[in-house]
């Protein structure tokens, strides 16, 4: 939790000392998302619950809305941020973890 918080006061104070040169801030803070990572981390713990299927269902049995994230709902969101319709957006944290800090 004190990483979290120092990684957004950090982004806010990046947002603030740099607004005025024309550089935005913002930090995506993802949930559990599908990525070469989390399937080595799938992998580990398969070998503590004896499968592959018990360890991917203990990691979607975790998420409030029963799924993983995918790679292309974080993209999007950052493609956004990049683009001028995300021009007005500066300091913010971004929480896109499917409900589990809700």
């Amino acid at each position: 939790m004190a990483f979290k918080a120092a990684v957004i006061g950090l982004t806010k104070s990046v947002a603030a000392d740099h607004m005025h040169d024309g550089i935005r801030a913002n930090a995506i803070c993802p949930g559990t998302i599908e990525t070469p990572s989390l399937e080595g981390r799938i992998e580990a713990l398969s070998l503590e619950l004896g499968s592959i299927e018990k360890a991917r269902a203990w990691f979607v049995d975790r998420q409030p809305m029963k799924r993983l994230g995918q790679p292309e709902e974080i993209a999007k969101l950052v493609i956004y941020l990049l683009s001028d319709d995300g021009s007005y957006a500066t300091g913010q944290a971004y929480i896109i973890d499917g409900g589990t800090t809700g």
